[in-house]
């Protein structure tokens, strides 16, 4: 399990976070596996799901002697992120801004990422003590929305995330994201339903090479 700071730089670095969504329980671990092997260094397993503290808990310890690190998506009120903690996340998103999520996150040392999508939201969760600010949906938000709110709140890491892809994927980049985070642009389900796990790795790989490619 990494530190604070360790997990914010893995994150940073990566520039990509994996959304594990939809995933059945005997899957997310050959499917973190192969992400991981595709370049993915940050997964992200949603906390919707049923059993999830299970399954982030399967993912912490298949994956703990690598640097990958664990996060909870979907975590939406202080108690959830106390769950999700206590089952081996070293990061938590949200897809809005709870107060009391932040809060847990700071108390028990691990990084914040709450979702944003207005400039006071933004200011409310920095003054928080959020660590990273998830814009959701980028998509719809657009480029343009990052690159405005990068003036007041250039401090804070933004992780642009719903909608992304290769094709669009420059385009954050360019408007300031410090990271993105993507589901079934990045991971391919159609192969999981085969059981193929080189299919989700090449999959990875190219949403990978993306990112290396936008941020170069």
């Amino acid at each position: 399990m990494a530190d604070k700071l360790e997990t914010y730089q893995q994150i940073v670095d990566a520039g990509v976070v994996a959304v594990m969504r939809g995933i059945d329980e005997e899957d997310i671990v050959p499917v973190a596996k192969a992400l991981y092997e595709g370049g993915v260094v940050a997964l992200e397993v949603t906390a919707d799901a049923t059993r999830a503290t299970d399954m982030i808990a399967d993912v912490d310890r298949a994956l703990e002697d690598t640097d990958a690190v664990v996060g909870a998506g979907t975590v939406l009120d202080e108690s959830m992120a106390v769950n999700v903690i206590e089952a081996g996340a070293d990061y938590i998103l949200a897809p809005h801004f709870d107060e009391g999520m932040v809060t847990a996150c700071n108390r028990y040392g691990k990084v914040s990422i709450p979702g944003v999508a207005t400039p006071t939201e933004a200011v409310e969760a920095a003054e928080a003590g959020a660590d990273m600010l998830k814009v959701f949906p980028a998509s719809d938000l657009g480029p343009g929305y990052i690159s405005a709110i990068q003036g007041p709140l250039g401090q804070l890491p933004i992780v642009a995330t719903g909608g992304v892809s290769p094709d669009n994927v420059n385009e954050f980049f360019d408007a300031g994201s410090t990271a993105v985070g993507a589901g079934s642009a990045m991971i391919d389900y159609d192969a999981i339903e085969r059981g193929d796990m080189d299919g989700v790795r090449e999959h990875a790989e190219r949403f990978v090479e993306a990112v290396e490619n936008a941020r170069s």
